[in-house]
């Protein structure tokens, strides 16, 4: 079902990245184990936007892994091919880049320097390389270069810094802006928020007077397209960029879409809506896992809580979803749901995903000393490199 309103202008224009021009000025977010190639698709028969795969460490790909290459999988329709690569070693993230380059298995690269979890930031990755600067800049010069040789436009997600006295964004989004990269996306939180609390919009309005030649992107609390629109008028960001908030909820795509456009309609489905994009999901998860059944369901399976988020569904059908094994069993339970259920309004709004508690960032020993790269840190970068595995 949608709602409708009073129709307005559109709000605005299409989304240039280097050459590259996207209609509806949105990004999904990558996010590990939710935004593969079923995922995408699924969201991209919803609206308009830039779809981006899972982070993919630049090692594994180099390595050419079966998961990391996997990751960076396309649908031979789903243009353009977005992919984001993490590393801390600009000689494997160029090698990684220059891969994706000259194997023409990519149109976009997106670097990843906002990640905030431990297992990434304690190796000297995510949110906390920007605090080196001269690192951070070798990183993305290489990606840069090498991309340049097939005219694929390099982007820069990033954190607003480690935490409230390590703020990097700024000196971060000129570093890119200078070294080529095509836009810039801010999370507006530190590494130290993680998930809690409220994005700090003002930020992204910093960080727009800062960088100027390139589009500026804002993440963080977008629940809905009110909450984009709202972004966009109080930062003057040139696009927004859409993680948890669509987690359950694919059909988010089609509101921002038509926020964007001045379109007024909203979708807000019934139960009988939600279960048929709970099957849909599920068919194409069996498709992306090469008719893998089994794996297929055990990865929707995360996706149930948020898909039902406020629907009237008992407590044993919802534990009998969260262990569903196969796709027909997945039909039968999805049509003993209550389907004839109307959209619940708020009930169904409102936060999802991860959030939790603001944490202590987990960096290497002697991060926050200097903002130069010793050579013994350099060393330890490139064992990082090594053990960091793909997805």
């Amino acid at each position: 079902m949608t709602t409708t309103a009073s129709a307005t202008t559109r709000v605005l224009p299409p989304l240039r990245i280097g050459a590259m021009e996207v209609e509806t000025p949105v990004v999904l977010a990558p996010m590990a184990g939710i935004t593969n190639a079923a995922f995408r698709r699924l969201c991209r028969e919803h609206g308009g936007g830039l779809y981006v795969a899972e982070m993919v460490t630049s090692r594994a790909l180099v390595e050419r892994t079966p998961e990391s290459l996997r990751i960076i999988h396309h649908d031979p329709d789903e243009t353009p091919r977005s992919v984001q690569v993490y590393g801390v070693d600009p000689a494997t993230i160029g090698a990684a880049v220059r891969m994706l380059a000259q194997e023409d298995r990519a149109d976009h690269i997106d670097m990843n320097f906002g990640c905030p979890v431990p297992k990434v930031t304690r190796k000297g990755g995510g949110a906390v390389l920007p605090w080196k600067r001269d690192l951070f800049r070798d990183i993305v010069r290489a990606a840069v270069r090498e991309a340049a040789t097939r005219d694929i436009p390099v982007t820069v997600k990033m954190r607003k810094g480690i935490d409230d006295d390590h703020l990097t964004y700024l000196d971060a989004g000129r570093i890119a802006e200078a070294e080529g990269a095509a836009a810039v996306a801010l999370h507006a939180r530190t590494a130290a928020d993680f998930y809690s609390g409220t994005a700090d919009w003002d930020a992204i309005a910093r960080l727009k007077e800062t960088v100027t030649s390139v589009p500026v992107l804002g993440n963080g609390d977008i629940w809905s397209a009110e909450d984009a629109l709202a972004m966009v008028e109080r930062t003057g960001c040139d696009g927004v960029v859409v993680g948890r908030g669509c987690q359950g909820r694919p059909w988010l795509f089609h509101d921002l879409q038509a926020a964007f456009e001045g379109r007024p309609e909203r979708v807000r489905p019934g139960l009988r809506q939600v279960a048929d994009t709970i099957y849909r999901h599920g068919e194409l998860m069996v498709r992306f896992f090469g008719d893998d059944e089994n794996k297929a369901m055990r990865e929707i399976r995360k996706h149930m809580a948020w898909y039902l988020k406020g629907y009237p569904v008992g407590g044993d059908l919802r534990r009998a979803l969260g262990l569903v094994e196969t796709l027909a069993q997945l039909r039968e339970l999805l049509d003993s749901l209550p389907l004839d259920t109307p959209y619940p309004g708020e009930a169904a709004e409102g936060a999802r995903g991860r959030q939790g508690t603001p944490k202590r960032p987990a960096c290497p020993e002697g991060w926050l000393d200097t903002q130069d790269i010793t050579p013994d840190l350099e060393e330890r970068l490139r064992e990082a490199e090594l053990s960091v595995s793909g997805g």
